[in-house]
């Protein structure tokens, strides 16, 4: 199943241990745009440093982490799109998203794949394309 994941989600799921199961299964190809990757990495670098501070893990424990997250993307558990594959149908993304224009890339690339989309956020509800829960997907893996 191919599957486009937005930040908001991936940053929420990455940092936990079910998320990270959830998105290294065999059947689940997921694939990130190019910002939203780049937005995922810095929001979790931000997150575990506020986790570090407020002693809650071990700045190793948190380096560990970072590693094991950024490995994601050369093991192909996460395949980031570079922006060129999906930017012909920007405007028509921005359409989509009036709520947050920030999310277009993330439409845009379900758009060019015709696949749906992994979020938590209801920006993306009515943009055209399907989208998925981390919940429904879950449930729908378990059927695989």
């Amino acid at each position: 199943m191919i599957i486009v994941a937005d930040a908001s989600v991936l940053v929420a799921e990455l940092l936990r241990h079910r998320g990270r199961v959830l998105l290294t299964d065999p059947d689940l190809d997921l694939v990130v745009a190019e910002e939203q990757w780049n937005e995922t990495e810095h929001e979790i670098a931000r997150r575990l440093d506020i986790i570090v501070g407020q002693g809650r893990m071990s700045p190793e424990q948190a380096e560990k982490l970072s590693r094991q997250i950024s490995s994601l993307r050369t093991e192909r558990s996460v395949e980031v799109i570079p922006r060129g594959f999906y930017e012909h149908v920007e405007i028509a993304a921005r359409r989509r998203v009036p709520r947050d224009p920030r999310d277009w890339p993330t439409v845009a690339l379900a758009m060019v794949l015709d696949v749906p989309i992994l979020t938590g956020d209801n920006d993306f509800l009515g943009c055209g394309c399907p989208t998925w829960t981390v919940e429904t997907l879950t449930e729908e893996l378990k059927e695989r």
